[in-house]
């Protein structure tokens, strides 16, 4: 292997492992110098090489196996053929005929490249773009890297405990200890407060200058649906608020997309993004929906209605949740600046404003929201 064909595939498998972690696969630093070390003993052109020893050095537990085939085939656009399930052969790499230029054009494809980057490099440029500009066979490839994402809100500690091996003492797991020994004491008992997830809340503008990223927008919503129903709510803002959250609990993210589409009824309509934020507070989330929430609305920032309105209730809003995270496609684009009045109200209540426009900026709204 060459030095710079060994460095291409450097820069490969780091990005290859990012969309396992993102996928669920706890792929670190130290497995992914595991997988270069044994790559460096085999032929890196050889696809069902690569594969298993990636798949030795990555997965560290029997669930990570569907999510490392799923993230190979998508990664490297490999294909199987006759496969048996739980027990896939090797995947084939499909030739390429070119590569995309550092410019972004097509350039003739070297003989010595290998055909693991021109693949890597096409789904680099995929997850990048943004998704208002896709062509069909783009957007039904970004449909299945929808399948990988994992969006998980970090956890919060209750005010309930449970037993534990080390920390503080627990007084009543050991005296009743005490009285059935009959008062011999023979170790002490501890304890440490229980954790649960905290709860996600996704309020979604889906009127018609939302419309390019509405899709991209709800199939992160059944991403997170997916991972943590139980603690993920879902709605659209338009002319008024709809819970979706029932909708996007289907585990087909086309079905559940179709069923979501079928319960709003002002798709494509206005914006009046602070009646319908006084909504979801009113009903929702006054009532414990926000309360110690991970927020995110997602929106461009364009309001029909009142701009004060909006900001009044962003301050109740952020008084409620734990973090207020506002997602506006339109930051990912160069010149970018909130001068819209719906953004201009809800910047001083906001905690994090991040780009939604691409599949990479989703991904980097899924590591705000991990350590929020």
């Amino acid at each position: 292997m060459t030095s710079t064909a060994e460095r291409d595939f450097t820069e490969i498998a780091v990005g290859f492992a990012r969309t396992l972690r993102h996928a669920g696969v706890a792929a670190g630093p130290e497995r992914v110098q595991a997988m270069l070390a044994a790559v460096a003993e085999l032929d890196v052109l050889d696809a069902g090489r690569v594969y298993w020893a990636g798949r030795l050095t990555l997965c560290s537990d029997p669930q990570d196996l569907p999510r490392y085939d799923a993230a190979f085939a998508l990664y490297f656009s490999a294909r199987t053929a006759g496969s048996r399930p739980g027990s896939p052969p090797p995947p084939v790499l499909r030739a390429a005929p070119f590569e995309l230029a550092a410019d972004g054009t097509g350039g003739e494809r070297d003989a010595d490249t290998p055909t693991f980057a021109v693949q890597a490099s096409r789904h680099e440029v995929l997850r990048h773009k943004d998704v208002n500009t896709l062509a069909p066979d783009e957007r039904a490839e970004l449909q299945r890297l929808f399948a990988l994402l994992a969006p998980r809100v970090a956890a919060r500690r209750t005010l309930r405990f449970r037993p534990a091996g080390r920390g503080r003492v627990d007084p009543d797991a050991t005296v009743r200890q005490v009285l059935r020994r009959g008062g011999e004491l023979s170790r002490l008992h501890h304890r440490q407060r229980r954790s649960k997830p905290r709860r996600l809340v996704l309020l979604i503008d889906v009127s018609g200058s939302m419309a390019p990223y509405s899709d991209a927008l709800l199939r992160f919503a059944h991403a997170a649906t997916r991972c943590r129903p139980a603690s993920t709510e879902t709605f659209t803002i338009g002319t008024r608020l709809t819970r979706v959250s029932r909708e996007l609990r289907l585990r087909d993210p086309d079905a559940a997309l179709a069923a979501a589409g079928r319960a709003v009824p002002d798709w494509s309509g206005g914006t009046r993004l602070g009646e319908a934020v006084k909504a979801f507070l009113d009903l929702w989330g006054q009532r414990g929906a926000a309360r110690g929430a991970v927020v995110v609305l997602c929106s461009d920032g364009w309001e029909r209605g009142d701009p004060g309105e909006l900001g009044r209730q962003l301050a109740r809003l952020a008084r409620l949740a734990h973090r207020l995270v506002w997602v506006n496609p339109h930051k990912g684009r160069d010149g970018f600046a909130p001068v819209t009045g719906g953004m201009l109200a809800a910047l001083p209540h906001l905690d994090d404003l991040v780009a939604g426009h691409s599949f990479a900026a989703l991904e980097e709204l899924a590591e705000v929201i991990a350590h929020a």
